[in-house]
């Protein structure tokens, strides 16, 4: 005989049969089709953050089984912190939300930043591109290099807590620069028009790539002096731009140079929420790796001025956790100067 507990069972196995799968038995394939995936951007639209993020938004799906739809959503505020606490805290946690914050959150945190996020819990699906960042000013700034720089005062606009405002802090304190910081612009871009504007007489922080691609008329009009480079190696194309790292005066300075350079390896980092389904990670993350090897994708993106340097999920998220267990000293000193 056939107890009621089984027959109970039963009947709700074969309901389940009936009407499907449960969510948590879905493939990912079957959970993304017809979905859409929101990706939100920690700064304002035109800069380098936002132009790549929408360039992965335009293809990205091609490639997660299913094909949802990837929708770019800009959330500024506090230097992309915004954004990431959102990430963090509210989305949810499913797979449907991915996002991208400032390089330099894990170094922040490295630091003791206080916030409500925890960078090495973000699942990372990978960074499109790794660039050199640069520190610029206008052409009539009347600095045109970094020892210009240590001889007069000129203002540099800069988005936040972020490298934009961290790279002249630490030129002032360890180079002799005299950077006057400017703090509140919502993104890049507004700088850039500030910077037109005669509101300020430069930038602190944008890749290298952004401004061959956005700014293209710049570079060969001379309108802006690119002082410094900020990487772990030399750009090919700029050859006679000092590294940041080569201008520190002794061993301890440069350890913190290349602590505050490590960053340019997160580049444009992509993620997800913390908790994501295994699954479902693994398909954004295998969809992310055959996008940007893709000839199609890279051929497009080269047509859009877009370079691309790409680093997988699991590398990006072995270099953010390295950043996070950067040696106590070296982290204070540059929390110090930065403070």
């Amino acid at each position: 005989m056939i107890g009621m507990k089984q027959l109970t069972l039963g009947l709700a196995l074969l309901c389940a049969l009936i009407l499907g799968r449960p969510a948590w038995a879905q493939s990912a394939e079957e959970f993304y089709r017809g979905k859409k995936i929101d990706l939100i951007i920690g700064y304002s639209p035109g800069g380098t953050y936002d132009l790549y993020a929408r360039l992965v938004a335009r293809h990205l799906g091609n490639y997660i089984p299913g094909n949802p739809t990837v929708v770019p959503r800009n959330m500024p505020g506090a230097a992309s912190r915004t954004a990431a606490a959102y990430v963090y805290n509210i989305a949810p946690k499913d797979g449907t939300v991915l996002a991208t914050a400032d390089q330099s959150l894990a170094i922040q945190q490295a630091m003791g930043e206080k916030r409500n996020f925890d960078t090495t819990k973000f699942v990372y699906i990978g960074n499109p591109n790794s660039e050199n960042n640069t520190t610029v000013t206008w052409h009539t700034s009347g600095v045109k290099t970094i020892e210009d720089a240590k001889r007069k005062q000129i203002s540099i606009g800069a988005t936040g807590s972020g490298t934009s405002a961290h790279y002249p802090k630490v030129m002032n304190a360890l180079l002799g620069t005299k950077f006057k910081i400017i703090l509140g612009y919502p993104g890049g871009n507004d700088i850039n028009l500030a910077m037109e504007r005669g509101e300020v007489d430069g930038r602190g922080s944008n890749s290298w790539m952004s401004w061959k691609a956005t700014r293209p008329d710049w570079l060969t009009e001379k309108k802006i002096n690119i002082l410094v480079q900020v990487g772990l190696n030399k750009a090919p194309d700029l050859p006679n731009v000092p590294l940041l790292t080569e201008l520190a005066a002794n061993e301890d300075d440069r350890a913190v140079l290349k602590l505050l350079s490590a960053s340019a390896a997160v580049g444009r980092p992509i993620f997800t929420t913390p908790d994501a389904p295994r699954d479902r990670v693994k398909a954004l993350r295998d969809a992310f790796d055959k996008m940007v090897k893709d000839p199609a994708f890279i051929e497009q993106a080269k047509k859009e001025h877009f370079e691309i340097d790409p680093l997988s999920g699991e590398d990006l998220q072995k270099i953010v956790a390295d950043i996070v267990k950067t040696p106590q000293p070296v982290a204070e000193r540059l929390q110090k100067i930065i403070e």
